[in-house]
């Protein structure tokens, strides 16, 4: 009886092993779990302040524009970058965005406007209106540069979220800026934060392999 009993349990017991094709999804499901864990920690990594030397161009990267102007993220990277020109008057600073569909001014001008506004001198901001990714803020913003003779040889500094400078910094360098520092803005707007945090890893694989 004791023997029958046993094999009946060891019966069960094979009847609940998982299959070799649930075994490949399960794997599967680990390896992006563990590259999304180390995509994330790329990201977290690049979301703090990285300064050093005296960079004479600051670049603020655009976001949506809404028509009672920047949006809240936008906000968030200009009041940044108000703080830092408190102390640093004398940079030039490039802002840098199109105008989408949706949007009713270049976020260049948004951005201009909102600065000037703030006691920033109209004659050390540089726009670039037609980008619409960051890749193409960096391109086209260091070619306004180069026809404008101004110097960057000291550096960059990008404004931007924290959760988008990893990325920014890359591309940056990609576009042939030398030494890029970053200066990293709050995400004042919680459900933007937990959306980016997520989105931006796979924005950061997008990137590093097509936008080149």
């Amino acid at each position: 009886m004791r023997a029958r009993r046993s094999k009946i349990e060891v019966a069960s017991y094979k009847g609940k092993r998982f299959g070799p094709a649930l075994k490949v999804i399960l794997a599967l499901m680990l390896a992006g779990a563990l590259t999304f864990a180390a995509l994330l920690g790329a990201v977290l990594s690049g979301a703090y302040d990285h300064i050093s030397g005296e960079p004479q161009v600051m670049i603020v990267l655009g976001c949506q524009v809404k028509e009672d102007g920047p949006s809240i993220l936008l906000r968030d990277r200009l009041d940044e970058a108000l703080n830092y020109l408190e102390d640093h008057p004398d940079l030039t600073v490039v802002v840098s965005g199109g105008q989408g569909p949706d949007e009713p001014t270049s976020e260049a001008q948004a951005m201009a406007d909102y600065l000037i506004a703030n006691g920033v001198d109209g004659e050390k901001v540089l726009l670039e209106t037609a980008s619409h990714n960051t890749a193409q803020n960096f391109a086209y913003s260091k070619k306004q540069m180069d026809e404008a003779q101004i110097d960057y040889s000291d550096g960059i500094l990008v404004v931007s979220n924290g959760f988008h400078l990893t990325r920014a910094r890359m591309l940056a360098q990609r576009a042939g800026f030398g030494e890029v520092y970053t200066l990293a803005a709050p995400t004042s707007h919680l459900p933007s934060r937990l959306h980016m945090y997520i989105r931006e890893p796979l924005a950061l694989v997008k990137s590093f392999v097509f936008d080149r």
